[in-house]
Formats: C-alpha cells, structure tokens, sequence
C-alpha cells in the first residue's frame, strides 16, 4: 500500500518558511516546480502526485516563498531566491537521483536545479517551460512608460488574466538577468520532453524549440499540442503529463530504486 503523502514547512535559514508535500517511495523522486504565481495545490502537480501515488514513486512538490502557504512575500522574491528554495528543500528531502518536471517558471527553476545537482538529475518534463523569460519574454513587452516606471519606482503593477495585479519589481528582472541559462549550451544527456501549446499566449510555442536547440543531448522530444493554451490544465493535458512521466519512467527501468 503507498504510504501517505507528509507535509511540513522547512526553516530556510532565515526566519522564512517554506511548505512542501511529498510521497514516499522509489527513485527517482519526481520533483514538481510551480510556475510565476502559482502553487503546490494546482492541477498538474496533482495529477503528477496521484500517478506518482499509484507507481509507489517518490514525489515532491512545495511553495516558494512568496507562492502559496510558504512565508515571505512575493515582492521580495526573484528566480534566484525561488531557485535557492527549491535547492534548499530539494536538498534536505531527496535522497539519490531525481526527475524534474517544470511548469512555466518551473522549467526554469528546473535548469538551475541542473547545474546544481548535475548527475543526480536523470530527466527532465518542461510543460509551457519558460526559461529566460523576464529577459525574454517579459521586458519587451512592457511599453517605454512601464520600462521606466520599474527603473524608477522599482515595481510596476500589470493586469493579469489570472488574477488580481502582479507586482513585477525591478528586482525581478535584475535578478533574472543573472541567471539565464539560454546564453550557452546546457550540458544534459537524460530525456527530455518539452510539453508546449500552440495557443500559449505567455510563452511562443517556439521557446521549445530554443530549449531543446540549447539543450546538448540528443533524447529530447516536443510534444506540440495545436490547440493548448499556457496552462495545459485539461483533462487531456493532464493525462497526456502522466504518460509523459511514465514514458521516462519506463525508459529509467521502471522507475526502479537505484
């Protein structure tokens, strides 16, 4: 029978707690990273839970600061601090290799997960991954009038189709050109797929092809779907996730312990 998924919140060192969720199981521990503004509680990271319930897999998916029941405030924080969170619980709760599936932001987050776990890291599922995007993405679509208004008053407040206003600070994008990782080749010889939909309208669908251009392996696979949009939340998004992850699964011997 699975075991139960546990819960805690983790001290990072500063005062700031960090929520996270996992399962039990065997290697290697798939690791959910959530997008901008998103949390644990979403669909995908569900649903990777759930199929990873019913494999006997190891899982893990937490908040960063600033997203969802974790501490601090989001103002504060930058895809450095997010990654220095996700390395920090990464860390403390997973033992051997380990899958990493990033949504969004995630798919960043997860490329820094790269470079700082190098071989312990045996696959990678971007799904709408965003890698580089306050460069990218972001920055140019702000008008001259809001570029200034984050140089000068340090946060710009922009309407969101998802929510209340988000607070993109001068901070964020700061930081975020010290960490990009589509400057130069990304040194990874595991598979890799690329979940993108065609009707994202936060993240081109060609940022796949970027990524997977960059990335140095050859078992890199584009799963485009035509008439996806950027959350690929639908009940055949999802389960086209879960085979995803059990495609690599099989592929790493069944997800058998190391």
């Amino acid at each position: 029978m699975t075991s139960p998924e546990q819960t805690g919140r983790l001290d990072r060192g500063d005062g700031t707690e960090l929520a996270w969720a996992r399962l039990p199981g065997r290697g290697p521990t798939v690791v959910f990273l959530g997008g901008f503004r998103s949390d644990m509680e979403g669909s995908k990271a569900l649903a990777l839970r759930d199929a990873c319930a019913a494999r006997g897999q190891a899982f893990l998916r937490f908040d960063y600061s600033g997203h969802g029941i974790s501490g601090g405030a989001f103002e504060e924080g930058g895809i450095g601090i997010w990654a220095r969170d996700a390395a920090t619980l990464i860390g403390r709760l997973v033992e051997g290799p380990m899958l990493l599936a990033g949504s969004s932001m995630g798919g960043w987050i997860a490329l820094l997960m790269l470079r700082e776990f190098g071989a312990r890291v045996v696959g990678l599922i971007g799904i709408a991954a965003a890698p580089d995007f306050t460069k990218r993405l972001m920055w140019p679509s702000f008008s001259p009038e809001q570029q200034r208004t984050i140089r000068e008053e340090g946060v710009l407040l922009v309407e969101s189709p998802y929510g209340p206003p988000v607070p993109i600070t001068r901070h964020l994008i700061e930081d975020g050109a010290k960490n990009l990782v589509l400057e130069e080749a990304i040194s990874f010889s595991g598979p890799v797929r690329l979940l993108q939909g065609m009707q994202d309208r936060e993240v081109p669908w060609q940022t796949a092809t970027d990524l997977a251009q960059a990335i140095t392996g050859a078992d890199i696979r584009i799963l485009l779907v035509k008439d996806g949009d950027h959350r690929l939340s639908r009940e055949e998004d999802l389960a086209l996730l879960v085979r995803t992850l059990d495609d690599i699964l099989e592929k790493k011997a069944g997800g058998a312990a190391p």
